[in-house]
């Protein structure tokens, strides 16, 4: 399964180590929680979200590396989280912790879930069709492996800054 994921350049696309900060589906130094999108602009919508950058001037100054990984290809279970609450602010953090740590109690390595960055329809991407055009409202997913990945194989698509068509599809804090 591709997907794609954003890191700040001087780090490894994948953590290593538990010592990682807490996430909507992880608490503090309860990693590895390795976060992917299935589309590009689902990795940037949930940088530009958490970095709650708003104005295309603040872009230009953004540095990050954007990568292409491949991960195992493993189903997860069916969401029992309500969409309000996997889609939600901050404060839907911590029932996504709790969502995360039950199926973690129980062997589960994996969530698939809305991605709470992107705006409903956001994960569109485009189409040529006598020029560039907006592909199809699609919903972006977030895949969330909670295991050291040593085995899986990325690709650094770029390093640079979010592209600025991105903050149109964010859904802000």
């Amino acid at each position: 399964m591709i997907v794609y994921r954003n890191a700040h350049p001087k780090y490894p696309f994948l953590w290593e180590t538990a010592d990682q900060q807490a996430a909507r589906y992880n608490h503090e130094n309860d990693g590895p929680a390795q976060y992917f999108a299935d589309t590009s602009d689902g990795a940037w919508a949930e940088f530009v979200r958490h970095a709650e950058i708003t104005d295309p001037d603040e872009l230009s100054d953004v540095k990050r590396s954007l990568w292409c990984v491949d991960i195992p290809d493993d189903k997860p279970p069916p969401s029992s989280l309500p969409l309000h609450v996997a889609t939600g602010d901050l404060t839907s953090y911590p029932a996504c912790q709790s969502y995360a740590r039950s199926l973690r109690d129980v062997g589960q390595k994996r969530i698939h879930e809305r991605s709470a960055a992107l705006v409903p329809g956001g994960a569109r991407g485009m189409r040529v069709n006598k020029g560039l055009k907006d592909g199809p409202a699609r919903e972006g997913i977030i895949i969330v492996l909670f295991e050291y990945l040593p085995n899986c194989t990325g690709w650094l698509v770029t390093n640079g800054p979010p592209p600025p068509h991105v903050l149109a599809v964010t859904k802000h804090f």
